[in-house]
C-alpha cells in the first residue's frame, strides 16, 4: 500500500512558492509604450517606471525587496512551471539537498507535541556515536528549554561548523530521568538512497532511490555491490515519489543498467550549447539481471530519464502509474545578492525521441493538480506513438506511461491524519521502550510479531490524546495498513529506519506485483541482442 501524503504535501508547498508571483492587480494604466516594442531597454524602462511610481506614491511605504522578488517570480511564471527564483535565505538549504552534505549533529527529527523528537540518527554521524536513539526527546539545548521550538530554530541551534560542540538534554521513554550529552558537530552526508535490502525470496534485491543528488551514482554502486554479494539475481528499482535532481546523475544511474553504446537521453534548446547527447558506457555497467522499475505520479525529471531509457531500450519492465511529466532542463545561475535563478535552458528527450513534458498552458494550478488526477493521467495519448529499440509501442504526451498499470492504493483521510500527526511514530516509541528484548532477533520479529487488540487500544488512546476525531469506519477500512504502520514504527525504534522500510515493504502491493511480473521483465530484456553480447 502506498502513502500519498508526502507527495501531496510537496505539491502544496511548491504551489505556495511558485504562485506567489502570479497574483497582481492592474488598473488605471496608460499605454505609454507601444506593445509591439521588444527592445530590452524599452522593457526595462517600463519596469523601472512602474517601480518608481509604486515606491513614490503607494499608500504605504512598500517593501522594496518583496515587490521586486514578486516581480521576478511573476516574470518566470510566464515561462514555464520549473523556472524559479530562489531567495538567498532559502538557497543554502535547497542546494544542500542535492550537494550531499551539511555540518551539524546528524539527526532526522520531527516536532511532536511541541517537543523536538529524534526520528533517526544519521548512520555514522555524531548523534549515533553518542548513542541517540529514535524516539529520544531533546528537551534542552545549551541549558535552554527546547519546548515549542520551530524547525528553523532547530537548524539554527543544532547546525554549526565541524568540530564545534553543543550540549543537549535527552528524555528517553525507557528511562525515568533525563540525561545530558555533548555532541561534536561533523560533516553529515545527505543520502539519496533511502534503503537497499534483499527480499524474503533470497534472489530479489530492492532499492528505493528518493532523489538524484551529487552522490547518487556512488551510493547506487555501493548498494548494488552489497546486494550482489548477498545473492541478488533480479532487482526492483523503486523511483516512486522521486522528484528528480541532477541530469548527469540520472545518466550515471541509467548507465549502470545499460551496456555501452546506447543513447540514454539527449537535450535540445534554443542555444546550440544546450544540446547534448548522452551515450551509455562500459565503465560502470552491471550484469544484465532482470529489472523492474516502479514509478508513480510523484516520479519526475531525472526519474523519468532513467525510466524512459530502461523502457525505450527494452532493458526492463516499467510498472505503476504514469509519471509526473517534467521534460525540462534547468541551469542554476547564482545572482550577486546570494540568491539564484533556476532557468529552463533545454528540453530532454528519451532514446525513442519522446518529450515527456506535460502541457502547462492552462496554468500552474491545473498543471500540478492534474498530476494527481488518475482519470486524466493514466490514459495513454494514442496520438503520440513511439517505438522502442525492439519495436514495442510506447507513448509520449506527458510522463512515462508504464508497461503495466497498477491501480494506486489509497488510504482514508483519517489514516493520513494519523501519519501527519505522527501517531504511529509515538506508538512505536512508547511500545519499543517497554519491549527492548524484541530487538534481539529482527527475523523473528518480522515473521512472527503481530499487532494485538491491546496494542490497537493503545493506539486509539493516542488518537484521543491528540484530540483527533475517531472514525470507526475508516479505522476498519484501513486496519491492515494501520497494523503494518504500527509494526513498522516499532521496528524503527527497536533498530533503525532501514528496518522500518523492511517491514513497510511486506505490505506493499506494488512490490508484490513487481515480483509476480519479473518474468515479463526477463522477456523484455531478451527482445534484442545487446551490443556487448
Amino acid at each position: 500500500m502506498i502513502d500519498q501524503t508526502a507527495s501531496r504535501r510537496f505539491v502544496f508547498m511548491f504551489l505556495i512558492v511558485v504562485l506567489g508571483g502570479l497574483i497582481f492587480v492592474r488598473w488605471g494604466h496608460r499605454d505609454i509604450y507601444p506593445l509591439e516594442s521588444n527592445s530590452i531597454q524599452t522593457q526595462l524602462k517600463r519596469f523601472s517606471d512602474v517601480f518608481y511610481y509604486v515606491n513614490r506614491y503607494y499608500v504605504e511605504a512598500p517593501d522594496q525587496e518583496k515587490i521586486v522578488t514578486g516581480a521576478i517570480q511573476g516574470m518566470l511564471s510566464e515561462l514555464d512551471p520549473h523556472s524559479v527564483y530562489i531567495p538567498r535565505e532559502r538557497l543554502e538549504r535547497v542546494t544542500e539537498q542535492f550537494e550531499g552534505s551539511y555540518e551539524g549533529i546528524g539527526i532526522e527529527f520531527i516536532i511532536l507535541n511541541k517537543v523536538l523528537t529524534v526520528v533517526s540518527p544519521i548512520v555514522g554521524g555524531p548523534s549515533e556515536a553518542v548513542g541517540l536513539l529514535p524516539g529520544d526527546q531533546i528537551i534542552r539545548i545549551e541549558d535552554e528549554s527546547a519546548y515549542g521550538i520551530t524547525e528553523d530554530e532547530v537548524q539554527d541551534k543544532l547546525r554549526g561548523p565541524k568540530g564545534s560542540k553543543v550540549k543537549v538534554s535527552i528524555r528517553r521513554p525507557s528511562q525515568p530521568d533525563p540525561f545530558e550529552v555533548t555532541i561534536t558537530r561533523d560533516k553529515i552526508p545527505i543520502y539519496s538512497l533511502t534503503s537497499a535490502f534483499m527480499l524474503d525470496d533470497g534472489i530479489t534485491g530492492y532499492i528505493w532511490l528518493s532523489r538524484f543528488a551529487k552522490t547518487t551514482a556512488q551510493e547506487l554502486t555501493e548498494a548494488l555491490d552489497k546486494l550482489e554479494a548477498q545473492g541478488m539475481k533480479q532487482l526492483i528499482f523503486d523511483l516512486r515519489h522521486n522528484s528528480g535532481g541532477y541530469l548527469e546523475q540520472a545518466f550515471a544511474v541509467a548507465d549502470k543498467f545499460i551496456p555501452g553504446g546506447y543513447k540514454i537521453v539527449y537535450t535540445r534548446g534554443r542555444l546550440k550549447s544546450a544540446g547534448e547527447d548522452f551515450y551509455s558506457t562500459d565503465r560502470n555497467t552491471y550484469s544484465m539481471f532482470p529489472l523492474v522499475v516502479l514509478i508513480n505520479s510523484g516520479s519526475a525529471s531525472a526519474s523519468e530519464i532513467v525510466a524512459g531509457a530502461v523502457q525505450d531500450l527494452d532493458r526492463g519492465l516499467i510498472l505503476g502509474e504514469t509519471s509526473f511529466g517534467k521534460g525540462l532542463v534547468q541551469n542554476q545561475i547564482p545572482l550577486k545578492d546570494g540568491s539564484a535563478l533556476r532557468l529552463t535552458v533545454a528540453r530532454y528527450y528519451t532514446p525513442s525521441g519522446r518529450l515527456i513534458q506535460r502541457p502547462y498552458d492552462d496554468g500552474l494550478m491545473d498543471y500540478y493538480t492534474d498530476a494527481l488526477d488518475d482519470s486524466v493521467r493514466n490514459i495513454p495519448d494514442s496520438t503520440k506513438v513511439y517505438q522502442t529499440l525492439a519495436g514495442r509501442t510506447v507513448y509520449g504526451g506527458g510522463g512515462i506511461t508504464p508497461d503495466i498499470f497498477l491501480k494506486p492504493s489509497r488510504i482514508t483521510r483519517f489514516t493520513n491524519q494519523l501519519i501527519g500527526r505522527r501517531i504511529f511514530f509515538e506508538f512505536g516509541s512508547n511500545f519499543a521502550s517497554r519491549n527492548r528484548e524484541l530487538a534481539d532477533d529482527f527475523e523473528k520479529f518480522k515473521d512472527e510479531f503481530r499487532i494485538s487488540d491491546a496494542m490497537l487500544d493503545e493506539l486509539k488512546a493516542l488518537i484521543d490524546k491528540a484530540e483527533l476525531e475517531f472514525s470507526g469506519e475508516a479505522f476498519e477500512k484501513d486496519l491492515d495498513y494501520i497494523k503494518l504502520m504500527m509494526k513498522a514504527d516499532i521496528a524503527r525504534h527497536l533498530w533503525d529506519s532501514e528496518h522500518y522500510y523492511m517491514i513497510r515493504i511486506t505490505g506493499d502491493d506494488d512490490v508484490r506485483k513487481a515480483i509476480e511480473k519479473m518474468p515479463e521483465a526477463i522477456r523484455i530484456g531478451e527482445l534484442h541482442a545487446w551490443k556487448d553480447d
